[in-house]
Parts: structure tokens; C-alpha cells; sequence
């Protein structure tokens, strides 16, 4: 007899180690353990979603006829960590050893291959690209850029294609994507749930034991099983899908969601797979239900971005969450935790975080990200707050995004050029700016955006390593043709502005 492991992120019925078990001789093993919800002190939402879903499943697997030792974070023998219930588990039933599909996270791994059990880890096959794939494709490029690669997934999959070419005649429709959001928005919110008897017990146990972590628990609507997502999921291919390419990268006041999906959190979690939301997606175009570009921008995101940086990840090895290239050592600002900051977008973004456990990938990417790139802010620190942020977080989602995407703290494994961005993005992406204390429009002096002072700081810095990029050398351009004073004046305020924040300053 062995044991079963089964992650909370691994809630599938298909999982490589629950086929390769035998069902009435094999004891599937699931755990709520402290360890998992404070290595980083996760979202409150984001472990009542998790436990609860855990806790259907773990009832659907007993309904199929699997045995399941599932163990409560209450549980006065829970010993709190994972490795820990499968030595609990195993001396217990007397197992011969552990089946286990492979953790999206090194620390899981290594905790599995160095621990004293004899642990079989299967490959997560799940995800559409195997490490050897993504390997084989990355093997002898000088640059690994997400576009070509998706192109390729695009063939492998057959989404979005017309024979050998893509629909439409082209493989990207990005240039379609890019709407500030309208005065006017009527945007489709997910559907939500009216948590059940389970949930509520979990809803009452989060409260207890994680309240004072960041994030807001209540009211909690998130799908919690495979119905309830696959519900979800064609809410949004109804409502949401049509419009989502338009304005995929516009930000609205008090829209938190405007037209995007929602549905990360489930894939990543394993209540939907990638083939199944992409092929809902696709369908609703061929029936005419959703122009070409919002299909394309999401698939995209899906097999094209979502497999690129778990391969980047798992290509990179496990110092790659440790990677700082810029060296950059600035400890994360108090208001990222409590939002106080006279900065609008950034209130904003922190406090839709705060309550939802969300935020687009352009609020993530572009205010958060940006901010925390051109202030310094040590990387680590940023990839710990967006781990615990979200609800769709894990190691192997947020690496790339944050320490490559957002930090370039990879040295450009990821991106070609820093993002980085003056106020003028945000403004016209946005409405944050209209009702700020800052001015967009203002480069320098009173009432001057820090995103302007800070974009020209940031660049100055680092001009060393970042003149030659052929994607920035215009800015360098502008910058020298600057007055002298001026740039000092910039330079001055932004050192300024970092320093108040560094005190303790609302800023």
C-alpha cells in the first residue's frame, strides 16, 4: 500500500499520481498545514479558497471510491507541515512509500526528495509544454521571448489555427488590445457563490487562525469546486469575452474586474484545466460570439504566457527567486500593507488587492510592479507580497512575473528592456490620475507625479547597463537634451521622495 499525495493546487481529478495509483489498495493523503499558509503570509481568501476546495475534493475523491486521510489545519495531530502528515500517514497505515505529482514550488520538491520517505514524483502534466519540451525549444536561442514560443504552442494545440496558419492571418493581436477603459463601462463582474455549509466552516476557521494577515476575508465568493469554475467560466465566455481584448490593459476606478476572466485562480489551482478554458474561449469565436482579438489576447495569455514562465522557471533552477541583478535593496514601503499613500493609482491597486486578492496583470505589472522597479525596492521583498497577495499565486507563476517581468531582477531573461513607465501610461490607460494629489502632467516641481521623478531617477541610475538597449536609447537621447539644472532638480526630488518614504512619510 502507498500513499497519495495531493497538493491544494493539484484539485483534479486526472492528476498524474491519482492514475497512476490503484484505487482501493492506495490512501490518498491531503493536509491543511500552517506551513503552507505562512511561508508567506498568504491572502486570507486565497487560503479559504484553497481549504475549501481541498475539502470538496477530497469528498469527490472519497464518492469515486478512493480512501482519503485528509487532516484539518484544527486537527490536534496535525503536525503542520507536509512532510510531517505523510511521515504521520505513512507510520500509521504502514505505507511503503509516496506518489506524488510534482509541486509547483522548488521548496516543495526539495522537501519531498530530501525527506526520509521514499517519494515517487510524476511529472504535473497538466500544464500543455513537459520541462523537456520547453527545454528542447529553449535550447540554443540567444534570447527566450514568450511570442515564439507561443507560436509554437499555438501549432501544438491547434487553437486559434486555420491549417498551418493562424486565424486572421496573424499570431498576435495586441495592437487591438490596447483601449483606455470608457467613461461608460458596464463591465461583466465574475459570477459569485453563496459559500455553503463547508465553506462557512472554513470561513470561520480562517478567521480564527489567519485574521491578521493582510487581505480582506469577507464576503468570500469564489468558486470552490469543478462545477461551481466550469459556472464561472462560461459566465465570463457570455458577458465578459467580448470585450475583454478591447480594454484587457485599462484600469477604472472602483472596477476591479471590468471585462477580464477571473479564472486563473481555478486553473491554478486545478478546478479547470488550460484546454478546456481555452477551448470555451475559441468555441465562442467560431460561433461568432467574440471578435478574433479578444480570443486570441487570452489564449495567448493562457498557453503562450501561463506555460512560458513555469518553463522559465523550471529552466532557470531554484536560485532563480534569488536572482537581483540591479541590486537593487530598498525595503518595501509600509503602505503596500495599509494603502495610505496620496499616489492614487497605487491606493488604488493595493486596495482592490486588499479586498479582492486580484489585480490585472497591467495594475500588477504597470503600477505595482513599476513603482516598486524604479523606487529599488529589493526584489524578494516584492515577489513576497505579490505571493501573498493573490489568489492564483505560486512559486512558479509569480518568479518569472515578478523577479523577471516586473523587477528584471533576472538581468533580461524575460523581458528585453525594464518596464518601467512615467505617469503618462497610467494616465491614459486609467482614470487614477484625475482625482490624485499628483499631477500626471507634471515632470518636476510642486505637485510632480513621483512616477515622473522616479521613471528619469531610475533610468540615470542605471545607465550604465541599460544605454545600449536599442529599445532605449531614445530615452537616453531625451534625457541628455535635457537643461542641466532641470536634471539635477529631478534627480533632487526624487531622492527626496524616496527618502520621506523611507521615514515613514505618507507620500
Amino acid at each position: 500500500m502507498r500513499l497519495v499525495l495531493v497538493l491544494g493546487d493539484q484539485l483534479s481529478p486526472g492528476l498524474s499520481a491519482l492514475r497512476e495509483a490503484e484505487k482501493g489498495t492506495d490512501v490518498v493523503v491531503m493536509a491543511e498545514v500552517a506551513e503552507e499558509a505562512t511561508y508567506v503570509r498568504h491572502h486570507p481568501k486565497k487560503i479559504a479558497f484553497l481549504f475549501a476546495a481541498m475539502r470538496k475534493f477530497a469528498a469527490a475523491l472519497r464518492a469515486d471510491g478512493w480512501e482519503v486521510d485528509y487532516t484539518e489545519l484544527d486537527d490536534p495531530d496535525n503536525s503542520n507541515t507536509i512532510m510531517g502528515e505523510l511521515l504521520r500517514r505513512t507510520e500509521a497505515r504502514g505505507a511503503e512509500g509516496v506518489l506524488a505529482t510534482e509541486p509547483g514550488e522548488f521548496r516543495l520538491i526539495g522537501a519531498l526528495e530530501d525527506g526520509p520517505l521514499d517519494v515517487t514524483i510524476l511529472p504535473d502534466d497538466r500544464f500543455l509544454a513537459s520541462h523537456k519540451r520547453f527545454e528542447d525549444w529553449a535550447e540554443g536561442r540567444k534570447t527566450l521571448r514568450m511570442e515564439y514560443f507561443y507560436r509554437e504552442m499555438r501549432r501544438a494545440t491547434g487553437l486559434l489555427m486555420e491549417g498551418d496558419d493562424p486565424a486572421g492571418g496573424a499570431w498576435n493581436y495586441d495592437h487591438d488590445n490596447r483601449e483606455p477603459p470608457p467613461s461608460n463601462a458596464d463591465p461583466s463582474a465574475p459570477m459569485q457563490f453563496t459559500p455553503d455549509e463547508t465553506v462557512e466552516a472554513v470561513l470561520t476557521l480562517v478567521e480564527d487562525r489567519f485574521g491578521d494577515h493582510f487581505g480582506t476575508l469577507r464576503p468570500f465568493w469564489f468558486a470552490t469546486d469543478p462545477g461551481q469554475a466550469r459556472r464561472a467560466l462560461a459566465h465570463w465566455v457570455k458577458y465578459g469575452l467580448p470585450k475583454f481584448g478591447d480594454y484587457q490593459d485599462a484600469m477604472k476606478q472602483g472596477e476591479p474586474y471590468l471585462w477580464h476572466g477571473f479564472v486563473a485562480l481555478y486553473m491554478n489551482a486545478g478546478l479547470l484545466s488550460p484546454m478546456e478554458v481555452c477551448r470555451a474561449v475559441e468555441d465562442a469565436w467560431k460561433a461568432g460570439d467574440a471578435p478574433l482579438n479578444c480570443a486570441e489576447g487570452f489564449i495567448r495569455q493562457v498557453i503562450g504566457w501561463r506555460e512560458y514562465i513555469r518553463g522559465i522557471y523550471f529552466l532557470q533552477g531554484p536560485d532563480y527567486a534569488t536572482r537581483n541583478i540591479l541590486r537593487h535593496g530598498r525595503d518595501l514601503p509600509d503602505f503596500f500593507w495599509d494603502g495610505e499613500t496620496d499616489m492614487a493609482c497605487l491606493a488604488a491597486s493595493i486596495g482592490q488587492t486588499r479586498d479582492e486578492a486580484y489585480a490585472h496583470h497591467i495594475q500588477r505589472l504597470m503600477v505595482l510592479g513599476n513603482f516598486t522597479l524604479m523606487a529599488g525596492i529589493e526584489p524578494q521583498q516584492v515577489q513576497d507580497w505579490f505571493m501573498g497577495s493573490y489568489a492564483d499565486a505560486y512559486e512558479w507563476v509569480m518568479s518569472a512575473n515578478v523577479i523577471g517581468m516586473s523587477q528584471f531582477a533576472d538581468g533580461g531573461i524575460v523581458a528585453s528592456k525594464p518596464y518601467v513607465a512615467s505617469a503618462n501610461y497610467i494616465d491614459r490607460m486609467s482614470d487614477y490620475c484625475s482625482g490624485c494629489a499628483y499631477s500626471a502632467k507634471t515632470k518636476v516641481g510642486e505637485g510632480a507625479c513621483p512616477y515622473n521623478l522616479l521613471f528619469w531617477s531610475f533610468l540615470d541610475r542605471h545607465r550604465r547597463r541599460f544605454e545600449g538597449n536599442g529599445r532605449m536609447g531614445q530615452l537616453y537621447r531625451t534625457w541628455d537634451r535635457m537643461d542641466e539644472d532641470k536634471r539635477s532638480q529631478i534627480l533632487s526630488e526624487a531622492e527626496d521622495f524616496l527618502g520621506r518614504m523611507e521615514n515613514g512619510e505618507r507620500v
